[in-house]
């Protein structure tokens, strides 16, 4: 196959056939390193950070959330790794039911697609509702479906532009959080260590005296640290973005491994830096009834108008997250489409490259649940809200475990590894023991009676998805769209394989 200009030719795990081609043809290369960096922190980082986050060390107690948040950051770097290996392999757009279609079974692919798709489509209501709430702290009067729907319509033409220009937002809102994010690591610092410039009261050196509660430094115990890991999964979700990203990436082989790696570490720092900052500033049995602990820190450290610049950054934070999810939807049902498990209208693309039927539906379907949220919060929302939370982990579990299969299926075949842009280190170590945590946290929900309905509602979506599968494509799959990728031409007449299917993949 012939690389774009100025990148290195990629190998497939499955090479030259039309059943294993990705479709790259027409979504435009144009994103950087930094782009991908910024719109996997833009999905990870909000709400629940700026405003959850003092009701995880209040549960935990400060060690135990600073623990549970490293566990997370793990976890992250587990499944992250992974994902090097198959977004360079394969380098498409919404790519995570590819990375399964091709690695474990189209029936998997697609069911991992869907979850993906309405775990965002749900998050886009709960984005717009929460930041036209945060907006009536400046404009009370302006009703909050006003804001939701001037936001629903700036996020959309955003997406509707190009690739090139949701990156480069996306770039500018992470960065705000950011941002705000290291302010308040570097004041908090040196906080508590007596050193308060902006404050007049100038308070004593804490240390870290608020680490030793009344109760130990596990006041929550060990189950108090490990159902507060369960929910810093969630709260690292957003990271497998680049995932999703990786077909309107310019030269993936070099710029996806290299945004994987700074994602992570700046997830690290950031996520667990902020942690530690609060809980030692916070006193852990205040720290959960405070609005955001953002605030009270800031407050603290004696910066003016804390709340309203916590409240801004928060909103940016949610119209982040917002844009990210979109620009996910569109991607998964515009790689449904191509792969025929979807309607082909789906696959029609402006003249720069933006799937705007698939994008269009997926708003509209976005402020439907926003309804939902209104009308029926207790029936529908709820389910959805479930299923929501329960895709992220089935959807880092499929990616691992197509890594695992993928590197077994393209050793099997003869291919030298290090002839990969990108590996996973210690195979098969990582991928088991991220598929074997990730289980775990799955089976430790049944205990939680917080996110017991998460397997409620997912499980049995999960069951309805394969059952669709097989009664709509049968065992084999879908007939999948014949069109060769641009990029990655395929002359059958030199390739007879062309014409055969690969075992487990429909033609």
């Amino acid at each position: 196959m012939s690389p774009l200009p100025g990148e290195k030719e990629l190998p497939n795990a499955l090479p030259r056939t039309t059943a294993t081609q990705v479709p790259l043809r027409r979504l435009q290369r144009s994103m950087d390193a930094r782009h991908l960096i910024m719109i996997a922190l833009g999905g990870v980082i909000g709400s629940g950070l700026f405003l959850s986050s003092g009701y995880t060390i209040s549960q935990a107690g400060p060690l135990g959330a600073i623990i549970a948040y490293l566990i997370g950051a793990l976890v992250v770097y587990l499944v992250m790794a992974c994902l090097g290996e198959l977004a360079t392999a394969y380098p498409v757009s919404g790519a995570f039911h590819i990375y399964a279609a091709r690695s474990i079974g189209p029936a998997t692919g697609f069911t991992t697609a869907w979850l993906y798709w309405l775990c965002w489509v749900v998050a886009l209501g709960s984005e717009f509702t929460a930041a036209g709430i945060l907006m009536q702290r400046w404009f009370p009067g302006v009703p909050v479906w006003v804001w939701c729907l001037v936001f629903a319509a700036a996020l959309f033409s955003i997406n509707a532009i190009s690739a090139r220009v949701f990156g480069e937002t996306e770039f500018w809102f992470s960065l705000i959080k950011v941002l705000a994010i290291v302010v308040l690591i570097v004041l908090g610092a040196a906080a508590i260590f007596g050193f308060t410039p902006l404050s007049d009261e100038h308070p004593a050196a804490l240390l870290f005296r608020n680490f030793e509660t009344p109760h130990g430094l596990f006041p929550g115990g060990v189950g108090g640290v490990l159902m507060t890991s369960l929910a810093v999964f969630y709260a690292f979700s957003g990271s497998e973005l680049i995932g999703v990203a990786a077909g309107e990436t310019k030269d993936p082989g070099r710029n996806i491994p290299r945004a994987l790696r700074s994602t992570v570490l700046r997830l690290l720092v950031l996520f667990v830096g902020s942690i530690t900052v609060i809980a030692a500033i916070l006193p852990y049995d205040k720290a959960s009834v405070t609005s955001s602990p953002f605030v009270d820190v800031f407050q603290y450290v004696g910066v003016p108008f804390a709340p309203d610049i916590m409240n801004f950054v928060i909103i940016t934070a949610l119209l982040s997250a917002g844009n990210s999810g979109l620009f996910s939807c569109a991607r998964m049902l515009f790689s449904l489409a191509e792969e025929g498990h979807a309607p082909k209208a789906f696959t029609r693309l402006t003249r720069r490259g933006i799937p705007i039927v698939a994008l269009s539906v997926s708003m509209v379907l976005g402020l439907v649940s926003l309804l939902s949220s209104v009308i029926a919060a207790e029936t529908v929302y709820l389910a959805l809200v479930s299923i929501a939370g329960f895709a992220v982990v089935a959807v880092w579990m499929s990616i691992v475990a197509a890594q695992f299969f993928h590197r077994r299926a393209f050793l099997r075949r003869g291919g030298d590894v290090s002839t990969l842009p990108y590996r996973t280190p210690l195979y098969p170590i990582v991928p088991i023991v991220a598929f074997v945590l990730l289980l775990v946290s799955v089976v430790a929900i049944a205990f939680d009676p917080n996110q017991i309905a998460a397997l409620y509602f997912g499980l049995p979506f999960v069951g309805l998805c394969y059952l669709y599968f097989w009664w709509r494509y049968g065992r084999r799959g879908a007939a999948r769209v014949h069109t060769v990728s641009e990029e990655a031409p395929v002359d059958r007449a030199e390739d007879p394989a062309a014409e055969e299917p690969i075992a487990g993949i429909g033609r």
